[in-house]
Order: C-alpha cells, then sequence, then structure tokens
C-alpha cells in the first residue's frame, strides 16, 4: 500500500491561509495560497499532503456545519479541486481530515433540532434528553465531545447519519479525487462504526486509506483488518521528544522495541503507524526541545524509526509554536515556505528513506543503548540499515557488533568503515545501510 511507504507533510489550511478564527459568513479565496506550496512540499521528499479541515464550519474546522461545502474562509469548491489537482500533478496522494464524531452547534440538522425540539426529524442524529439542559440552555441536554459544548457528538449508530457521511466521503472522492482519510478522535468512534467504514471504503478506490487519531491504550482496538488501516503513534511521539530533554534514550528505544521489536509479543509489528515529532494539537518540536541542537538527531530518529513519518508545515524550516490561551499559535499563517539548512537535512532524510525498503518495510532490534546515544537495526531479508543517533554534545565512539564491516550512510552518501569503532559526531544522527 503507498501509506506504508510515504512521506505525509501535514497542513492546517485554515490557519496556513490566514482565515479568521470564527466563520461569520464573508467569502475569501484563501485555498490558492496552497499552490505556491506544491514544489516545496516535493523537493522535501514527501509524498503525500494531509489537510486537516476543509469544510464548512463555525470556527476551527471541527465543529463542522455541511460535509458537502468547502468552508468559505477558504474559497470554494472549484480552489480546492485546483489545489488537489495541483498536488497530483506533482506526484502526491491527497489525505483529508474526516470529521464524524461530532459536529458544531451550526451544522444543519442541530439547528433544525434547537429549533422544533422533539419535533425534529433529526432529534435521533444525536444523542439528547429533552429533561436535562446544557450551559448553552437550548431547552434540552445533549453528548457532547469530552464536555465541550461546542461540539455535538453525532449518533453512529444510526444508519441515516451513517449514510450521510458515506454519502459526503464520496462526493470527496468523486470531486477532489482524494486517496484517503485521517479520522478525527477515531478512538471514540464505535468499532461497529469502523467496519463499515472500512468496507466502504475498500470500494471507493484501490488503496484508499484510513488513518485514525488514536491517544493512549492497545491501538489494536482501532488498527486492524478490517478497521483502520493505520493510527497515530502518540506513545512515541511523548518519547521523541522527552528522550532528548531528559538525555534518556533509553525511553524511546524500549518504547520502540516493545511496539516493533522481534518478538512475538510486540504489539504493532509490520505496522506503518503514522509517526511525527508535532502536529496542529501540541506544541512545535522547536519549542519542546531544551536544546534546539537535539532538532538533527530527534529528526533523524523520526525517520529512522519504523511508521510513516510526518512533517507538519514550517516545522522543517524549525518555526517554534506554543500553547498560549488555545492552539492557534500552533497553526499559524505563512505566506510562503522557507528552506534552511534544517529543511535540507530532512530532505536528505526522506530521500534515505525512499531509496531503502529496510526504512520502509524492515523490523527493529536494539542494537546500542546509552542515555545519549541509541542505535537500532532496521531489517529486510535483503538489506540491513542501522540507525544511529547521537544526542550529546561531544563525538562518541561506539563498541558494538555490526555483523559486518563497512556501510555507506544514506544521509550523506560517505562510506563508513566499523572497524576500532563508529564515531558519531555531536547532536548528529546517520543511516548505515551494511554493504
Amino acid at each position: 500500500m503507498w501509506f506504508d511507504e510515504a512521506v505525509v507533510y501535514q497542513i492546517y489550511p485554515l490557519g496556513l491561509c490566514g482565515a479568521p478564527a470564527e466563520n461569520g459568513g464573508v467569502p475569501a479565496r484563501r485555498l490558492p495560497r496552497l499552490l505556491d506550496w506544491v514544489d516545496h512540499i516535493k523537493f522535501l521528499g514527501c509524498t503525500a499532503v494531509l489537510l486537516n479541515p476543509l469544510f464548512d464550519s463555525d470556527a476551527h474546522g471541527y465543529d463542522t456545519r455541511d460535509y458537502f461545502t468547502v468552508d468559505c474562509r477558504l474559497g470554494t469548491e472549484e480552489d480546492l479541486r485546483e489545489v488537489c489537482g495541483a498536488f497530483h500533478a506533482a506526484g502526491l496522494r491527497v489525505m483529508l481530515d474526516g470529521v464524524f464524531n461530532h459536529v458544531g452547534r451550526g451544522f444543519w440538522a442541530f439547528r433544525d433540532v434547537r429549533e422544533k425540539k422533539w419535533d425534529s426529524p433529526y432529534k435521533d442524529w444525536f444523542r439528547i434528553d429533552f429533561g436535562g439542559d446544557t450551559p448553552y440552555h437550548d431547552g434540552f441536554w445533549y453528548k457532547a465531545w469530552e464536555g465541550h459544548y461546542e461540539l455535538a457528538e453525532l449518533n453512529l449508530q444510526n444508519p441515516v447519519v451513517v449514510q450521510h457521511q458515506f454519502d459526503a466521503i464520496r462526493s470527496w472522492v468523486d470531486r477532489f479525487d482524494i486517496d484517503g482519510l485521517r479520522l478525527d478522535v477515531a478512538y471514540c468512534l464505535p468499532q461497529d462504526y469502523l467496519r463499515q467504514l472500512r468496507a466502504f471504503a475498500n470500494g471507493l478506490k484501490p488503496d484508499f486509506v484510513l488513518m485514525g487519531e488514536t491517544l493512549h491504550g492497545d491501538y489494536n482496538r482501532w488498527m486492524g483488518e478490517d478497521l483502520c488501516h493505520s493510527v497515530t503513534n502518540y506513545e512515541c511521539y511523548k518519547g521523541l521528544w522527552s528522550s532528548f530533554n531528559d538525555g534518556n534514550l533509553f525511553e524511546i528505544g524500549h518504547s520502540l522495541a516493545r511496539q516493533f521489536g522481534p518478538e512475538n509479543w510486540t504489539l504493532y509489528r509490520g505496522r506503518h503507524l503514522l509517526s511525527f515529532l508535532d502536529n496542529h494539537d501540541v506544541e512545535r518540536i522547536a519549542s519542546k526541545l531544551k536544546n534546539k541542537d537535539h532538532l538533527i538527531p530527534a529528526w533523524g530518529l523520526l525517520f529512522g524509526m519504523p511508521g510513516v513519518p510526518s512533517v507538519y508545515y514550517g516545522s522543517e524550516w524549525g518555526i517554534e509554536g506554543r500553547k498560549s490561551g488555545g492552539d492557534g499559535p500552533l497553526r499559524p499563517a505563512l505566506e510562503k515556505p522557507t528552506w534552511n539548512g534544517l529543511t535540507d537535512f530532512i530532505a536528505r532524510l526522506a530521500a534515505a528513506r525512499r531509496q531503502s525498503l529496510a526504512l520502509q518495510y524492515g523490523g527493529y532490534r536494539n542494537v546500542f543503548i546509552q542515555s545519549r546515544q541509541l542505535i537500532f537495526e532496521r531489517a529486510i531479508d535483503t538489506e540491513r540499515v542501522l540507525v544511529a543517533v547521537n544526542a550529546g554534545g561531544e563525538p562518541f565512539v561506539a563498541h558494538f557488533d555490526a555483523r559486518a564491516g563497512r556501510a555507506v550512510d544514506l544521509i550523506t552518501g560517505r562510506p563508513h568503515d566499523f572497524g576500532g569503532g563508529s564515531e558519531l559526531p555531536p547532536y548528529s544522527a546517520a543511516f548505515w545501510r551494511m554493504e
């Protein structure tokens, strides 16, 4: 499947394009700004683009008003078709954000319920108690996502609701030729719903991907042959920054071994989870790391570990963003992409991954771990790659059994000799492919 070999570039369009935080109904054609990013994304080495919510919503996109209409703050259906067409012409797959667990209070069916109460034909689209109330004093209580009453949960046991969503997804494929979906809060979606969605998606187009947002717990609850193809790897996200901040690469090394190691009991061998250093919901990695010199080994670790690496717009040149009074600082407006030394390095990582089946499909085995150094093996029958990172500020010579005499570093193209130990420069990453 194409997703297993992908490098994903994530964009939050309402942010990047500078849309107002609240939807006042004033139309503007902001989506064409993304056309200026197509070449940048391709040169970076990404092979797929994930676009966060694009459809009519109250504010941040996850409070949907209408699944079928492009948000007027972003533009028109024609604008989105042009943008998706440009990505496809550049050889990039396109995934959209599917927000199916809940909608906004401005969702057309919920507005009908607010107006007509128990006389609304849509009252069974939601979890409603007409004997209760909410902070909005609608005269009825409804189940809200995690207690956020601006987000009304849909009744996904109602086949009419499910069909409405599936009709929307089919229209996205027909109109924009999309290649997959990110499923928002997939950990909230019932398994029977996910099974229906997977069966439906299998008939849309070959290799149509479902990638679910999951946080904690056993990801096999949401990922499998009849569920999501992939999920977000939040467990390793935490280790990807805290291991560097704490000077404890044992954390991420043991997490990866627990998930992908060679033993039969490991959790996700052969699965391709979405890996990331940051995204639209968490602080930028350049802000999260205490030492900016750790950006190089952290990105090296991301591209070397099992999974599908994701790059969140702007982080490839090191922009910062902290949560301060909301998610706005994580989702800034940017006119044009920037390219610097960090971007160069990430492009080399993407190129290295693209030329190595071991990095795309190989297993995981820890070879050498110390507090600030980690070396692990990614191997298939025909290729072995050792991923080595040094989080220390001094050169480090690692002594270990590489089971080979020589290698080439896929990042730099330089040969490497294992005789006498392997020197790791300060704050570095290497992908040694065995000769």
